[in-house]
């Protein structure tokens, strides 16, 4: 008896006479879509950027009218304490030292509390309000305060990882698998920078006096997008990039020529491997080429007259501080660079948070405040998205003398770039631990989202294909908050 024959199996088949067939429709879709838009045909099939020219984007033009140019984060690591800062609890301070609700917490991931006797801990920071706006901020905060009326104050972010390597990875990328890019590479690739002297992702970090947590390079990594969208890290003291002058005795048309040579050698290798890390390469001599003029020229910082650095805070001029950077992004800023990271590494609380906190609030109150005034009076806080905070928030409850880690609410503002100011974003429960579901809660996801929509990008459309997939910053989720913008 002859077996079953399937005719449509046999029709669906992959056999000769079928691939020639649906080859040839093929072909003749790809033929019919350059002809009808080539530009998006070139750039489907130009996924990666020619690196002999300045990068401009691969969403070029927006896919929105962009209200932020450029994106400055001021990343305090460790997570701050959202209740000294800006989410008063009166309720909480009302039962300080009493045991913290067990409906609160049951079945709650809990950091190093869980299995703990859990206590309430009350803010030990007065809170007012302040500006005509009204926001209520902590008074260790007193120069943050003093631009309530144009800071949006963000109560309700959450984030999914509870310690910090992870949570910073989460923060940065968006999930917590390493190897994927940070925002400023997403930024960078989709936006490409207004510069060519200077790299468009640029990092620094400062140390606090306590609560130092360390912070892996891989943070401003671009992971699986191509390495000229990694971000450059500049030393704080000293020199900004090593090597940056030329050494003993060769000139500039010197080091010309042996730039020259090298990408000379380097295309030749480029032409027999195709290799787009070689064309990486090619470009970055370039670039540190260019780098020798342009970063000399950034950090020389007796251009600023007395009064700026006076509002800063700075003291002596690239002294590594947190002041000192934040006048560095500035310039940056006014020079072009698409995405400034400040890490402050001073925010790890675990004991003796009425003594450390106030040290760090000390280390960067005054120059956050300073740079949000100082690019308003340059016309840039329009086109400049600031955005300030940690990784996650700190525990209602006490641990010691200090609050654990902490991830279902803790606050951020942002500033500039077409954010409303004055505004206060989302809120959280009675005791500051969960935030609440009003239709103004914000996950990192939208935070990311958020971003970029600011800048004119659609964050389902900045995509990359890597392994068979299409991958984007906020994953397969984000929400516009589109109600903290003007």
């Amino acid at each position: 008896m002859s077996p079953f024959f399937d005719e449509r199996a046999f029709q669906l088949s992959l056999n000769r006479r079928s691939f020639l067939t649906k080859a040839a429709y093929g072909l003749g879709g790809i033929a019919l879509a350059c002809l009808l838009n080539p530009s998006a045909a070139v750039a489907d099939a130009i996924h990666d950027p020619p690196e002999s020219e300045r990068w401009r984007g691969i969403i070029n033009p927006p896919n929105f009218p962009p209200r932020a140019k450029r994106v400055i984060h001021l990343y305090m690591a460790g997570g701050p304490s959202h209740l000294e800062s800006f989410d008063y609890k009166p309720e909480l301070k009302k039962i300080d030292g009493q045991p913290f609700p067990a409906s609160y917490t049951r079945g709650q991931q809990l950091a190093q509390l869980q299995g703990a006797v859990l206590k309430a801990r009350g803010p030990f920071a007065t809170f007012r309000r302040y500006g005509n706006s009204g926001q209520q901020i902590a008074d260790i905060f007193p120069n943050i305060a003093s631009i309530a009326d144009d800071i949006c104050i963000v109560r309700s972010l959450h984030t999914e990882q509870i310690n910090h390597d992870p949570a910073h990875t989460f923060m940065n990328t968006g999930t917590r698998i390493k190897g994927r890019p940070s925002m400023g590479s997403w930024m960078l690739y989709g936006l490409g920078a207004d510069t060519e002297d200077l790299p468009g992702f640029v990092v620094f970090t400062s140390a606090g006096k306590t609560g130092q947590q360390p912070v892996s390079a891989r943070q401003w990594s671009s992971g699986f997008l191509p390495s000229r969208f990694q971000g450059i890290l500049f030393q704080s003291k000293g020199d900004p990039v090593q090597y940056v002058g030329n050494p003993e005795g060769v000139c500039q048309s010197t080091q010309r020529q042996v730039i020259e040579e090298i990408n000379r050698l380097n295309g030749m290798l480029q032409q027999e491997r195709m290799d787009p890390e070689i064309e990486t390469r090619i470009a970055q001599y370039e670039m540190a080429f260019r780098m020798q003029s342009s970063v000399p020229e950034l950090t020389d910082l007796k251009s600023e007259p007395q009064h700026i650095l006076d509002m800063y805070g700075v003291k002596h001029p690239g002294d590594g501080t947190f002041a000192s950077n934040c006048l560095l992004a500035r310039r940056l800023a006014e020079r072009g660079v698409r995405f400034i990271q400040l890490y402050h590494r001073a925010w790890d609380h675990h004991s003796d948070i009425a003594h450390d906190m106030p040290l760090a609030a000390q280390d960067v109150d005054q120059a956050s405040a300073a740079l949000v005034k100082d690019l308003k009076q340059r016309g840039m806080l329009d086109e400049t998205l600031i955005i300030w905070g940690g990784e996650f928030g700190r525990t209602p409850m006490g641990q010691g003398s200090g609050r654990d880690h902490h991830i279902n609410a803790f606050s951020i503002w942002m500033a500039g770039g077409g954010v409303r100011g004055g505004l206060t974003w989302g809120s959280t429960d009675e005791l500051g631990y969960r935030y609440i579901d009003d239709n103004q809660k914000m996950h990192v996801h939208d935070l990311h989202a958020t971003m970029l929509y600011l800048c004119g990008i659609d964050h389902k459309r900045l995509t990359y294909r890597y392994q068979g997939r299409d991958f984007r910053l906020t994953d397969v989720a984000g929400e516009i908050a589109h109600g903290i913008v003007t």
